[in-house]
């Protein structure tokens, strides 16, 4: 879980339904995590699955997030989501104005 960020900044909140089998989703998955740290602008993500994926990545702003995007491997593993990986997605980019944390920071 990603500790606490200083707002304001942008959460890109990814939910999806996976296609049966790996497909080779784990390997491109630990790449893009790996390529994410390394890129400008990120500051963190949290994940969770069972049954419906969400995938909540934070950025410093919209150019980073147009970035990554463009970021030939995830280019890539985009076109490869769509061609066997998911059922079904949505993305959302949400502007974070605001953050709570149970029990309070110290």
């Amino acid at each position: 879980m990603v500790g606490t960020l200083t707002p304001p900044y942008y959460a890109v909140i990814f939910t999806s339904v996976r296609t049966e089998g790996d497909n080779g989703y784990a390997e491109m998955a630990d790449r893009l995590a790996e390529l994410a740290m390394n890129q400008p602008g990120f500051l963190g993500t949290d994940s969770a699955r069972s049954g419906l994926g969400i995938t909540v990545s934070y950025w410093k702003d919209m150019e980073s997030i147009r970035c990554w995007k463009a970021q030939a491997d995830h280019a890539a593993a985009q076109r490869m989501g769509q061609e066997k990986w998911y059922a079904s997605y949505s993305l959302r980019i949400a502007k974070v104005e605001k953050e709570v944390h149970f029990p309070p920071a110290t």
